[in-house]
């Protein structure tokens, strides 16, 4: 196993989605069903895929508020 890195979930909160419905709207805001979808049908490949599989484990065990205080920290998204 692969130890997390803290950046990893600054991204979530800074990187936004660079595709489809949610174009533009921070990883971390994407709504539930969305990240589900993504599961169900297969996350994409590469960084922006392992973004939303990581947003979807955090989704799935409710644990959104643990992003809060990154969310202070970076001002906001940014377009990748």
């Amino acid at each position: 196993m692969t130890p997390m890195n803290p950046d990893t979930l600054q991204q979530l909160v800074t990187t936004t989605m660079p595709f489809g419905k949610y174009e533009g709207r921070a990883i971390a805001d994407l709504p539930g069903y969305y990240l589900n979808w993504f599961a169900r049908q297969g996350f994409p490949a590469g960084h922006i895929g392992r973004l939303l599989a990581l947003m979807h484990e955090i989704d799935h065990n409710g644990l959104r508020p643990l992003l809060e205080p990154l969310r202070s920290a970076s001002g906001g998204a940014k377009k990748d």
